[in-house]
Parts: structure tokens; sequence; C-alpha cells
């Protein structure tokens, strides 16, 4: 049965302090009529001090949604990336701030189809092809309602698993959108992209409006719809990253139209051949106009997708893990792969220290531990040089993909939307045990 649009809760801005703007008539939480004008609240003893007064919540609605927008300054996105910085933001809906430990959370307000606007302009390109813009949008609007389903029934039903597992070798650890508590979703790519209205254009308006209320499900179920920017050949599985629960409909599989089987990439030498070749895959372009669809203008500060490498001395690694992870390993020996998932990722890698030995893991994990923000992925080999008693003095690592690999793959989407694919044969690709349901 059809059911109306939600209103999500998104994150924007954790502060002490937030500066904002008012555009058009607002209803405050107070039920006062707020006019357009520069507003700022400050955190104040577990309160929300604005105007003097002192508040546990504060609401700004607005009487008229199509005309009114607030802006909100200082908005960092990017947040661990390397292309982290801040932005002024604007946004239609509704804002409320509460407390959030010292500081103050700005929270939007805002219907889902609204969000997904902004969403897919943030993530895609204006220059996208149609179809690609369709599935992204049924994909993102998938998984934002999975959340919500999701939170509903852990609540109903108790459901927990403790995304940190720690013994006295290994420390395993996933991170996924359950950090957030006050709010649905947050802003920033540790969720999806939602940049504000100035991100909107009428070709992604236009991808929204045509799929309205498009889903994909699974066995009565909204499908946790996941994505990344470069699988980088084959697809991983939904509970190598994240938490232990299978899902049939984020499978592994080939990114190409070719059936050439599927190599075993959980095994050793299969995964360092695969990683230093360079199969055929959607994904693996070159393609300028094909990758601009795909990537903002600070993903394009990175060059190498498909295929990768870094390269580290022995004082620049060990210092990068001690300070990433906490841990003085003292000289680094060994980065050595313990399990590897369908993609080829690293699911549990064992860093061999002069003084001290653990395995991590799960991939962001790991990725974490690797780069002074997130390594490409952790579908990689590593190969040691200058090797004097045992201690290696310069590590290449040797990389394929960019982010988690599960789910739908962004660039293999954008090229497959580039040779006439559809949006629901783009869908059926990523996500094969899945259906296309119109949940509104």
């Amino acid at each position: 049965m059809a059911t109306a649009e939600p209103i999500l809760n998104v994150g924007i801005l954790t502060s002490p302090s937030i500066f904002f703007e008012l555009h058009g008539e607002f209803i405050s939480s107070s039920d006062e009529t707020i006019h357009t004008g520069p507003k700022k609240v400050v955190y104040h003893d577990g309160k929300i001090d604005f105007e003097g007064d002192l508040l546990d919540e504060l609401r700004f609605t607005p009487t008229d949604m199509l005309s009114s927008f607030i802006k909100i300054n200082e908005v960092t996105i990017g947040i661990q990336f390397h292309w982290q910085r801040k932005e002024d933001q604007q946004f239609q809906g509704g804002l409320k701030i509460v407390p959030d430990g010292k500081n103050l959370t700005a929270i939007n307000q805002i219907g889902v189809e609204t969000y997904l606007k902004s969403v897919i302009a943030s993530e895609m390109k204006a220059t996208s092809s149609m179809e690609l813009l369709k599935a992204h949008a049924v994909i993102s609007r998938s998984w934002v309602l999975a959340q919500i389903e999701k939170s509903n029934t852990i609540k109903k039903q108790s459901i927990h698993y403790n995304p940190i597992v720690q013994t006295g070798d290994s420390l395993i650890r996933w991170y996924d959108r359950e950090d957030h508590t006050l709010f649905d979703v947050c802003a920033d790519d540790h969720c999806q992209r939602y940049q504000g209205i100035i991100r909107q254009n009428q070709w992604v308006n236009d991808a929204v409006e045509t799929t309205r209320g498009e889903i994909l499900e699974y066995d009565g179920f909204i499908c946790d719809a996941r994505f990344s920017k470069s699988c980088g050949g084959v697809t991983e599985l939904f509970e190598n990253c994240w938490e232990p629960v299978p899902h049939p409909y984020l499978t592994a599989l080939r990114d190409d139209d070719v059936d050439t089987g599927m190599p075993d990439l959980t095994e050793e030498a299969t995964a360092s051949q695969w990683i230093r070749s360079n199969p055929p895959a959607f994904c693996n372009t070159q393609d300028p106009e094909i990758l601009s669809q795909v990537l903002n203008q600070y993903d394009q500060e990175t060059t190498d997708f498909y295929r990768w490498k870094v390269t580290y001395s022995q004082e620049e690694l060990s210092q990068l893990i001690a300070q990433r992870t906490g841990i003085d390993f003292g000289q680094i020996l060994a980065l050595q792969p313990m399990e590897r998932g369908t993609s080829g990722r690293i699911v549990r890698l064992k860093i061999v220290g002069s003084t001290k030995q653990l395995i991590i893991g799960k991939e962001l994990e790991i990725r974490k531990a690797l780069s002074k923000t997130h390594l490409y992925s952790s579908a990689f080999v590593v190969d040691t040089y200058d090797v004097q008693n045992g201690v290696p003095r310069r590590f290449e690592i040797i990389g394929a993909g960019w982010g988690h690999g599960v789910g739908l793959c962004q660039i293999g989407a954008a090229v497959m939307g580039a040779k006439g694919y559809d949006y629901h044969s783009i869908l059926k690709h990523y996500f094969r045990e899945a259906s296309l349901v119109k949940r509104y």
C-alpha cells in the first residue's frame, strides 16, 4: 500500500556556535514568527543560548516551504578526507538545533524527495546521463529509507551488534550510520553527500521526479542499497564491511557485461595477480567525459580510481600507523593480509612491528590506519624494498578500486549509462535479487 513521503532529519553541522540566516518567514518552537535575518546560537552549560534565552531545543519551520530557505555558515564537507573544507550552504525545509555533548547540532528537517535532489546533485554532475541519475535516485532513496526502517526494527526487536570486537591480538571495528543518534543521517560522505539547494539542477530534479517513490525491495524490506566510487572490477559482500548480516541483493559480481567468470579473490595468490593486473570492467575507464559525470571537482583531485599506488618510507609508515591507531608498533616489519573478501579487499590485516603485532579490521579501519585520511580501498598488496636486518626501508602499496566496493559502482554505472543501458538494467546488474517497487 502506498505511503506518504517521509520526512528526514539530516545532521548538517556540530559546533559550539552556529551562525545561520533565515530567508523568508518561519515559526519558531515558541510559536513566534521569525523573519529574514542573520541568527546565532551558542552552547551554554547544556543549553542553547539564542538571543539571551536558554533552551533545550530550538526549531524553525517555514510558513512557505518553496520560497523560504535557511543558510548555514561554514559547514564542513569531506570530513577526514583529503578534500575537507568549509562552505556556506542553503537548505529548504525546517531547522532544529539541539545540544550535543559540549556542542550544538543543526538538523535539517526535509522531505525525502527534496533531500534526494540535493544528494544526487552533490554525488553526481549535471552532465551525467539521465539513466545513471535515475538509478542513483532509486538507490539513494532506498538506502536512506532502509536506515529508518532498520532503526525502527532495531528498537522494536532490541537487535544490536557490537561494532567493536577486541581481543588480545585483534581489533575489529566497522563504521555505519548507527553512529548517529540525534538524527536519521548525516550530510557528509559517512552517509550520503547532501550539500543543500545550491547543488540542485533541473536535470537531476527530473530524474528524481521521474522515479518518485521508487525503491529496491527484497523479501518485503527496503534494500540497504550501498554504492562506492569504483569496485575495482568485482563487488564486495555487505558483511565484509559492516555488521555480520548477509544481504542476498548485495552479492559478489563481475562489473562487466561479458561472462568471463569470477576469480576467487579470497585466495591470496589470485588476489595479488588480480590487483596487479588491469582486467576489463565497466569501471575500468580513463574517459574524462564519463568520469566527470560521477566526480565533482574535489573528487577529481584524485587521478587513479581503478588501480593505484602509494609509497611510504619506513619512517613515514611507522609514524603514520602510530598516529592513526594510537599504538606504537615500533618499526613496521610487515603488513600481512589475514582474510580477504570477494573483491580482494582485506577484511583482517596483521600489522607486524618490531615491538607489537595486531590484527585490525574491517575494511575502513584498515584504510584509516594506512593513510592520513582514508586509503582508496583495502584491496591492496604490499611490496617491500631495501630490507636491512629484516626491516624494510620502503613500502609500496598497490591497490584496486575506490571505496568499500559494495552495491552499485558509480563509475561502472556511468559507463553503463554511456553504453545505452537504462536505469532498470543498471539496477538489475548491481542488485540482482532485488525488485523495483513504487513505495509512494
